[in-house]
């Protein structure tokens, strides 16, 4: 079964990246990709509650949403007890310290500067599945 990936991405342009990486790299993952931080823990507090075949093995979380934003959205998630065990990669512009130090206190399990060149960015994405899902045994990839 191939792994879950729930991007929250309010930039078409960087979620459409994401989805070229996968598929560039042929990397096995479905993509889920929700524009705004409401609409990614409604998705995940539904999927939770009735499928966990559709709940995400991984998020990939930008921090400069409209509405709640990346760090509220990593809080709901890290104190949700059903969403917890969840991976979280904070996947954002932003390099400032501040953010940084936020996310980690807010326990994200990294904390990814997007790249500007497409190589690059290429590269993080392949990166991040061999870890995330290749590498690391998830709880959601245990019977």
């Amino acid at each position: 079964m191939s792994p879950n990936i729930l991007l929250v991405e309010d930039n078409p342009a960087d979620a459409r990246l994401v989805q070229e990486a996968l598929v560039e790299r042929a990397l096995d993952a479905a993509l889920f990709w929700m524009p705004s931080g409401e609409q990614a823990l409604a998705f995940l507090r539904h999927d939770a509650a009735q499928s966990a075949a559709l709940m995400p093995d991984l998020v990939l979380l930008d921090l400069n949403l409209p509405g709640l934003s990346g760090h509220e959205v990593l809080a709901a998630i890290k104190q949700d007890p059903s969403l917890l065990h969840i991976p979280v990669v904070v996947l954002t512009s932003s390099s400032a310290p501040a953010d940084v130090r936020a996310a980690y206190r807010a326990h994200a399990n990294a904390y990814l500067v997007k790249p500007d060149d497409f190589d690059d960015f290429l590269a993080l994405v392949a990166d991040l599945h061999h870890h995330w899902l290749q590498a690391v045994l998830l709880p959601s990839r245990v019977a």
